[in-house]
């Protein structure tokens, strides 16, 4: 019977691989809602947009420092490390669909929905789904894939668990778990992102710390609306987009009192949701951009990859790549598909045969 208690290291390294993943998979819903806004319009929106896209990065290098520092190997490049959208994610009862589309409300009450305070009962917990073929579901039982955590704050507390289990089995016969070479671990020198600090993981303790930055910014703990460093969570950020005015300090969940400002619900170019290469003509303009676009941003996966292998100075320059995909993502979307009854286009972040073209080619080279 599949239990969600860890039992070995390398269980230990198929979590954390899930956790990069999890971490990873709400950054293309959330950057493809951001450049879907008009120029110049909803700069609330664009703000809190930006600021979550980065702290999702912080999140995945995190979970990346969790795995060198248990002598695992963080690979973004391997296939099926970015899904194909729309994805499940665990969400108690019902699990639900993550896709790629326009911002709006519906886009935002979704968005609400992945980062929603978790209050859990039954750290742990798992439960037994069935999915259509073609859904991927993040967070699933690396043993048994019919085996999914009951919300993702499940997930995360199984993998603290099996840290502490794990070393103190290890240090009874005087040894750790914690064998990973120290200098892979990514530090707040070659990152910033305003809202939570990178740790080096060199023991329990900082493994630790490092989970609960990760679930108290969203992925699953507590229900506060600021952390232990005084930033306001993913949820309460999503939630003052939805209520039209800010939260400050003495504020309770679901009542802010600071400054109101208008959302336009209007401002954005109507994409069709979860666009796939197969839907654009072969051979257009507009196919040979999201062709590209996928091509880059497998290169800024492969950056990521290397950064967290040995080169964290690359990790510098990555962050700043994934904003400079900006510019053809906006020129995607800002194109009507042909017979799309008025649908734009958008990157399809189909990044497999990318990835995979890449790699083919790297190996050439070399």
């Amino acid at each position: 019977m599949t239990t969600s208690k860890i039992e070995s290291v390398e269980d230990l390294k198929a979590h954390l691989y899930l956790a990069m993943q999890l971490e990873h998979a709400t950054i293309p819903p959330y950057l493809t809602a951001l450049y879907s806004i008009k120029h110049g319009a909803n700069m609330d929106a664009v703000k809190v947009l930006r600021v979550i896209a980065v702290e999702e990065m912080l999140h995945l290098t995190l979970a990346a420092n969790l795995m060198n520092a248990i002598g695992g190997k963080p690979d973004l490049t391997v296939k099926g490390f970015v899904p194909l959208y729309p994805a499940y994610l665990p969400d108690g009862e019902y699990d639900f669909e993550v896709g790629l589309g326009a911002f709006g409300q519906d886009t935002l009450k979704a968005f609400m929905q992945i980062e929603r305070p978790r209050l859990v009962e039954e750290p742990g917990k798992l439960v037994h789904r069935t999915y259509r073929s073609e859904g991927k579901a993040l967070a699933a039982h690396p043993r048994d894939h019919s085996m999914h955590y009951y919300t993702i704050g499940d997930f995360y507390h199984a993998i603290e668990a099996g840290f502490g289990h794990l070393e103190r089995e290890a240090q009874a016969q005087g040894k750790t778990i914690f064998v990973g070479d120290p200098s892979r671990q990514i530090t707040s020198e070659y990152y910033y992102s305003g809202g939570g600090e990178l740790l080096a993981v060199t023991d329990l303790n900082s493994a630790r710390e490092a989970m609960r930055l990760i679930m108290e910014q969203g992925e699953g703990d507590g229900g506060a609306i600021y952390d232990n460093e005084r930033e306001l969570s993913h949820y309460y950020r999503y939630e003052e987009l939805k209520l039209g005015r800010y939260y400050q300090p003495g504020d309770t969940p679901s009542n802010p009192t600071g400054p109101s400002f208008t959302v336009d619900w209007e401002a954005y170019f109507p994409i069709k949701p979860n666009l796939k290469l197969a839907d654009i003509p072969t051979g257009s303009d507009l196919y040979k951009a999201a062709v590209a676009f996928n091509r880059q941003y497998a290169e800024f996966l492969q950056f990521l990859t290397r950064a967290y292998n040995g080169e964290p100075q690359m990790l510098i320059e990555a962050v700043p790549r994934m904003f400079e995909l900006r510019n053809l993502m906006s020129e995607i979307i800002r194109n009507p598909l042909p017979d799309g009854g008025g649908l734009h286009a958008m990157p399809t972040f189909e990044i497999d045969a990318a990835m995979a073209e890449l790699t083919a080619s790297t190996e050439v080279t070399a």
